[in-house]
């Protein structure tokens, strides 16, 4: 229910046909920034042939999207609350778009390191934006809640598909093909956007803080690039370093939203009782999936004996009750149930794929395939609820800062994941190997398979210390998981969706809409 300027109470208006096509719309760049974040998995080896890049060079290939995007999440999503969310996406549309062409037609290293770094800042403004979007578009309670769970399964699906896409296209195509599959989308959203989707902006803003900009990157991206160098790398001195730095740079952004004038990400966000356990239990979500996904795709490689293009097509299977798991938990919390326990059983159920993935041994193919599918169920019935929880309770004038603070707990929560549950499985490997296997055989599966030839009875020694490592980090995050089923459900219990639409319930709406 909504306040009108009368006094009296209304029901939200619910949205039509022209709403879930502007929708279906917002899923184009969705999908695609995605899918961008595993869509060289299987271009690398043809763009290194091609590009001749270094090593340190191809690392940056791979990750400087990821390191871009988490890095301005937060600047994207408060920007966009102040001039207008579409119009935001619609310059980001066109900045993806040229960075996908530049990337596609690159001719050296330095050249397609700088296109995937556009295309990172390009996806920052195009994520907090389809959120933030679909949160004003969506103001009956019941069709946001689904909106939103179809948002969540998109974005999960997208990471999914991105790899086999690459495989495909590379299997037919030359690799800058992965890169040009962007250009129809972009100009179909460049098209239809102005027409098809509404704008919507906070008319009193206050002043942009320019110095929380590189706070928040100095706060992120240390963090994130220490968390995902770690489960290859060690506790090197260097990421410890990295890390700490980036925590201290944290504080420091806290400490400037709690006292600055007109702040980037303004605490009354945290003021709406379950947006704060909103973040953290997206965190530990994505901390289970992306921890998980660390064993999975390695397992199926480099166990199991499968090419990479077999082991994505095969990992596409676990994906498909995806679809089905958000809309059956926005249909129970729509029938009663309380919110708190859907979240909480959805802990439990990716707890129990961690369990199922415990008991994998070196030929389980189909049992991994389940653990997988399992956990992504879970994590999808968790990242749904909590999503719309989040953006129900925060201020349609603040829900692009809403989006972008979910989003970026979701990046550092998959780094930490595939950081702690990489070291504790790389720990495990280390401690079941024989101490008579060459070093590079202790360090790593891969480096023990690369020398495996030399030493009879090495590479089956090493698949079954990963498996070993791996069990024992499927325990650990069933373990953590079922924690936060615990924490889900002391927190989120007796917290119901109000309504916002200005930063606290009693004044009257402050958001400007224009356009159509």
């Amino acid at each position: 229910m909504t306040t009108n300027p009368t006094g009296t109470t209304s029901s939200p208006a619910r949205a039509g046909r022209r709403e879930w096509t502007a929708f279906g719309v917002l899923m184009l760049p969705l999908l695609l920034v995605s899918m961008d974040v595993s869509v060289l998995y299987f271009a690398i080896p043809a763009i290194g042939a091609d590009l001749e890049p270094s090593g340190t060079q191809q690392l940056w290939i791979f990750d400087i999207y990821a390191f871009v995007l988490a890095g301005l999440l937060m600047t994207m999503g408060s920007l966009g609350d102040r001039i207008g969310h579409r119009r935001l996406l619609l310059i980001g549309a066109a900045a993806f778009g040229t960075a996908s062409l530049a990337a596609a037609y690159a001719n050296s290293a330095e050249m397609l390191i700088a296109a995937r770094a556009l295309l990172g800042i390009g996806g920052a403004t195009l994520m907090p934006s389809t959120m933030a979007m679909t949160r004003t578009m969506f103001t009956d309670p019941g069709q946001r809640a689904k909106a939103i769970g179809l948002w969540s399964g998109v974005m999960t699906a997208g990471i999914a598909l991105g790899s086999v896409m690459s495989g495909l296209l590379v299997e037919y195509f030359w690799w800058g093909s992965v890169f040009l599959v962007n250009l129809p989308a972009m100009a179909l959203l460049l098209a239809l956007g102005p027409i098809m989707l509404p704008e919507w902006r906070n008319p009193e803003p206050g002043r942009f803080d320019w110095l929380s900009v590189p706070l928040s990157m100095a706060a992120v991206l240390p963090v994130i690039y220490g968390l995902k160098e770690i489960p290859s790398e060690g506790w090197n001195v260097r990421y410890v370093v990295s890390i700490t730095v980036g925590l201290l740079f944290a504080a420091l952004f806290v400490h400037r939203q709690r006292t600055a004038a007109s702040p980037m990400i303004s605490p009354a966000l945290f003021r709406g009782r379950g947006f704060a356990p909103s973040v953290a239990l997206n965190l530990v979500s994505a901390f289970g999936i992306m921890g998980s996904a660390y064993f999975t795709t390695q397992y199926l490689q480099s166990v199991l004996g499968k090419s990479a293009l077999e082991a994505a097509l095969w990992a596409l299977l676990p994906s498909v009750p995806i679809g089905a798991a958000a809309p059956v938990a926005t249909q129970l919390v729509q029938r009663g149930v309380n919110r708190g326990y859907v979240v909480t059983g959805g802990f439990l159920i990716a707890a129990s794929g961690f369990g199922v993935l415990s008991l994998a041994g070196t030929d389980s193919m189909a049992l991994v395939l389940v653990a997988c599918a399992v956990l992504a169920v879970g994590g999808v019935v968790v990242m749904s609820q909590i999503m719309d929880l989040a953006m129900g309770t925060a201020p349609l004038e603040r829900a692009g800062s809403a989006s972008s603070l979910m989003e970026t707990g979701g990046e550092f929560g998959g780094a930490l994941g595939m950081a702690v549950l990489g070291s504790i499985g790389t720990a495990i490997y280390r401690h079941e190997m024989p101490g008579s296997a060459p070093e590079a055989a202790r360090e790593t599966l891969g480096g023990a398979l690369a020398v495996a030839d030399r030493t009879p009875g090495l590479a089956t020694a090493a698949r079954e210390a990963f498996t070993s490592g791996m069990q024992g980090a499927a325990i650990a995050g069933a373990v953590l998981l079922a924690g936060a089923a615990v924490l889900a459900a002391v927190t989120l219990r007796r917290v119901e969706v109000r309504e916002q639409t200005c930063e606290t319930p009693d004044e009257p709406s402050k958001l400007s809409p224009s356009g159509v």
